[in-house]
């Protein structure tokens, strides 16, 4: 690659002359196409180092490029003659400040622009690497074709010097000014590995291509902690679980249980051990809603049964309510999980080669985030319950006013899972049944041995 596409030499100074005369002859003669801020963008690229070089390719919309009247012929086309020459400093001045690149954790030196070409919305070469490549290669498109403002693509060609083609690359691609929202797939192709494709939106941040265990145990860890703060379904689930528990060893055991259930389910989910319907997201969702539901009636039960005013002890009902809420919490634990595996899945893709690694880290983030809130609410639960009002009151107005916030999300959630066809059709539709058949089983299995061990405990 590196002898057909030759390598330039030194960067050269922007041309502001050339862009300024390009721009008052354009005036001069035929209109100029000026545009707004899109509201969409999809920038896509390819990376792969090679040698000496790390070639990394771009392919985004024409019009990101913002500030820069675009030469026209009618008002519609693009007038390539005079385009051509500004291209490189097109793509010098917005492009290449947009892209951070890191070798062993170090920034690598600056790129040269070893290509640059002008391309028709109905082109295909960044299907794959190999086609990019030939695309580059190739002579640019004729001065006489008719390429419309509005959808012609713009496709560079960076080479990036590089010491070690066997180093480990990161990137910190900025490329959210180019549209309000901009999708970014990103595939790094290493010699005799498998393609690794990345997606992400705005801004990521640092993205390592090939990331030691220890930065994707980190990134890992960051993305539980921030999904659990972030999830305020599962905060109010965890919040009505310890509400009404005071006793030391009774929150151990139903943050264990809970902790032991949705890393069971994460798990599962992580290796694709889950139903593949549709709808299945939207029924986790709902059964979530539900769970908030039940847990905070289950508690006005409890505070009412134990309030003082009975002048007896607390009801038998209430008393084991109490008891098997460590079962209720793995149970509803399960469900749980499938919500965190939905973001885990959209995260699996930074892990590179390190998925049990992932996932463990993904899970420690958000056992982490759940003490984090625990720490926080119990004192403070406490000081209330203490200071402020009576326990038994503050326990049925918290949860009151959680039950009224989960059942809007409960009836909102049902309506999208009865937006779906549950019908089964096909060996597709079998198999994803018999999943859920045997996850169900599973669960029940699960709650039968917890039975067990109580009463032999007993």
């Amino acid at each position: 690659m590196a002898k057909s596409i030759p390598r330039p030499g030194r960067r050269q100074p922007l041309r502001p002359a050339l862009i300024l005369g390009v721009a008052l002859a354009g005036m001069l003669s035929t209109p100029l196409a000026a545009h707004d801020i899109p509201p969409s963008v999809v920038v896509q690229t390819f990376a792969k180092p090679e040698g000496a070089h790390l070639w990394f390719m771009v392919r985004l919309p024409l019009v990101a490029i913002r500030d820069f009247v675009f030469p026209s012929t009618d008002g519609v086309t693009l007038d390539l003659a005079r385009i051509e020459p500004t291209l490189p400093d097109m793509a010098r001045t917005w492009l290449l400040p947009a892209i951070t690149v890191l070798e062993d954790g170090r920034p690598v030196a600056p790129p040269a622009i070893a290509a640059v070409r002008i391309a028709l919305p109905s082109d295909r070469a960044f299907a794959s690497y190999n086609d990019a490549l030939v695309h580059f290669k190739s002579p640019p498109l004729a001065l006489a074709t008719a390429v419309p403002t509005t959808t012609a693509l713009l496709d560079v060609l960076l080479d990036y010097p590089i010491g070690d083609a066997h180093a480990r690359f990161s990137i910190e691609p900025r490329f959210a000014r180019f549209g309000v929202r901009v999708v970014t797939t990103l595939r790094f192709v290493l010699p005799g590995q498998p393609e690794r494709a990345f997606q992400f939106s705005g801004d990521p941040g640092r993205v390592d291509l090939d990331p030691h265990w220890y930065q994707a145990a980190a990134r890992f860890v960051r993305a539980g902690f921030a999904h659990i703060l972030s999830g305020i379904d599962h905060l109010l689930f965890l919040v009505c679980l310890v509400l009404p528990l005071r006793r030391f060893w009774a929150l151990v055991k139903v943050v264990t249980a809970f902790t032991v259930a949705h890393s069971i389910t994460l798990a599962c989910a992580a290796f694709g051990i889950v139903p593949d319907a549709v709808g299945f997201p939207a029924l986790v969702e709902f059964l979530i809603a539900l769970s908030i539901v039940y847990m905070a009636i289950e508690n006005i039960v409890i505070a009412v049964a134990r309030r003082p005013a009975t002048g007896a002890a607390p009801p038998d009902r209430a008393s084991a309510a109490l008891h098997r809420r460590w079962a209720m919490a793995f149970g509803f634990g399960l469900v749980h999980g499938f919500g965190f595996s939905f973001a885990l899945k959209e995260t699996l893709q930074f892990a590179g080669s390190h998925l049990v690694t992932s996932l463990v880290s993904f899970n420690l983030g958000v056992e982490l985030g759940q003490v984090a809130v625990l720490i926080v609410v119990l004192p403070l639960l406490a000081f209330v319950f203490r200071y402020v009002v009576a326990e038994w009151l503050g326990i049925v107005l918290a949860s009151a006013i959680v039950a009224h916030t989960a059942w809007h999300w409960l009836i909102e959630r049902g309506d999208a899972v009865r937006q779906y066809d549950w019908s089964i059709s096909g060996p597709a539709g079998l198999a994803s049944l018999l999943r859920g058949v045997m996850i169900a089983v599973g669960i029940a299995g699960a709650f039968w041995l917890a039975g067990i061990l109580r009463r032999s405990r007993r």
